[in-house]
């Protein structure tokens, strides 16, 4: 293994399976990134949602994904020959994995493609002496998923970002009022059966924090792509205040709280979540 990855994921401080399994995952994200620097696919796309929060604005949360949106929608755009990038680039830094693309639905606008590399294997090569790669099934695979969005609702801004780690390049990423649009469309419309997405409650806190305005353009261009905003007006901070405070008395926050808990390094920044503190972060939301 590469001394730039056993130096990225040590940072992290790493004691249990899951500590090296994120740490790994992590690294694999960034590499796979600078491969996608390296083909020039920044050129064409914009790195956006939850992993783009922690890597270029430090969320101080754990993301799994990592999306993609192009600059401009082109159906016949594909993530497929940006691959071989990617695939180079793991290699070199030590990783051993199979980079594979999904072919898209009849139609629809997302492509998707799969790092996986062997869990096991690779927690022995960046912890050989902790003992814990012993406790792991021998088929236990590290994922991450790469997801392009070639239909991008519009209104958006982009700008690039400098990436340190495991060795300095840049990305392209959505701005801050757009990245929150994008988050809060999440918030609004993100459909999972019973499941409740609470990471997505959770970066919306950060954006809150951070007195991030918000491009309400953008989410109207979103509401409107997803069928949630058919009105002929335009969304204004009123009516989305309006769906917001209905999309929290929706949410069961306890099931929100549980989800989001595995990729936080401090439980207590949940112990308040309720109908109650939701509702009063209403009035906090502002325009561009």
């Amino acid at each position: 293994m590469n001394a730039a990855i056993l130096d990225l994921v040590a940072r992290r401080s790493p004691s249990t399976v899951e500590d090296y399994d994120r740490g790994l995952r992590e690294a694999i994200q960034l590499v796979a990134l600078l491969g996608l620097w390296r083909g020039r696919f920044f050129e064409h796309a914009a790195f956006y949602g939850g992993t783009a929060l922690r890597i270029v604005h430090g969320v101080p949360r754990f993301s799994e994904d990592i999306d993609f949106s192009l600059l401009e929608t082109d159906r016949n755009f594909s993530l497929r020959p940006y691959l071989d990038s990617v695939s180079r680039e793991l290699e070199a830094f030590g990783f051993t994995c199979s980079v594979q693309g999904r072919d898209r639905f009849t139609g629809g606008a997302i492509e998707s493609a799969f790092v996986k590399a062997n869990t096991k294997k690779h927690i022995l090569q960046v912890a050989p002496t902790a003992g814990l790669a012993e406790r792991l099934p021998a088929n236990q695979l590290l994922k991450v998923k790469l997801e392009l969005n070639t239909e991008p609702p519009e209104g958006f801004s982009t700008e690039a970002h400098a990436v340190i780690d495991p060795v300095p390049f840049h990305v392209r990423t959505y701005v801050l009022p757009d990245l929150f649009a994008g988050k809060l469309h999440s918030v609004l419309c993100r459909r999972w059966k019973s499941r409740v997405k609470g990471r997505d409650w959770y970066d919306m806190i950060w954006f809150l924090r951070r007195e991030t305005p918000l491009h309400l353009a953008h989410l109207e261009a979103r509401l409107r792509q997803s069928g949630d905003w058919t009105r002929d007006e335009a969304l204004d901070l009123t009516a989305f205040r309006r769906m917001y405070e209905g999309a929290v008395a929706r949410t069961d926050f306890s099931r929100a709280a549980q989800d989001a808990l595995p990729f936080i390094a401090d439980s207590r920044e949940l112990d308040a979540w309720g109908q109650e503190l939701f509702l009063s972060l209403s009035k906090r939301f502002r325009p561009v």
